[in-house]
């Protein structure tokens, strides 16, 4: 289990990030489903962790947590989805991660984020 990004560089002139999910499995999204989440890498973890105490409804994101930059849907295999979030919520010098928060993913299905390096 991994994206097949492991980085993800967006240039500083970008204003946003357009970004597509495909589920290439095949199993539903209730057993094995995925997401992408960003956080500051400093956030990463907590956020996972407080993801468990959410639902698939919720798509094991804390709901209104601030350290949520953007996230997607919770996915099912053959399943596609997109996000398009303003690159004014990122800063220079900083560490973000993405990763998926279905319970039990984060420790292996994530990558960085660098924006205007």
């Amino acid at each position: 289990m991994k994206f097949d990004q492991e980085t993800i560089k967006i240039a500083a002139e970008c204003t946003h990030v357009n970004l597509t999910l495909t589920h290439t499995g095949k199993r539903s999204a209730r057993v094995m489903g995925h997401n992408w989440v960003l956080t500051k890498t400093t956030d990463m973890q907590a956020v996972a962790q407080a993801g468990l105490h959410a639902t698939l409804a919720d798509n094991y994101v804390p709901k209104a947590d601030p350290r949520v930059i953007a996230h997607t849907a919770i996915i099912g295999g053959g399943e596609r989805t997109s996000i398009t979030f303003p690159t004014n919520t990122l800063s220079k010098n900083v560490s973000y991660t993405f990763f998926c928060s279905f319970p039990g993913h984060w420790a292996l299905m994530k990558g960085t984020l660098s924006f205007g390096g």
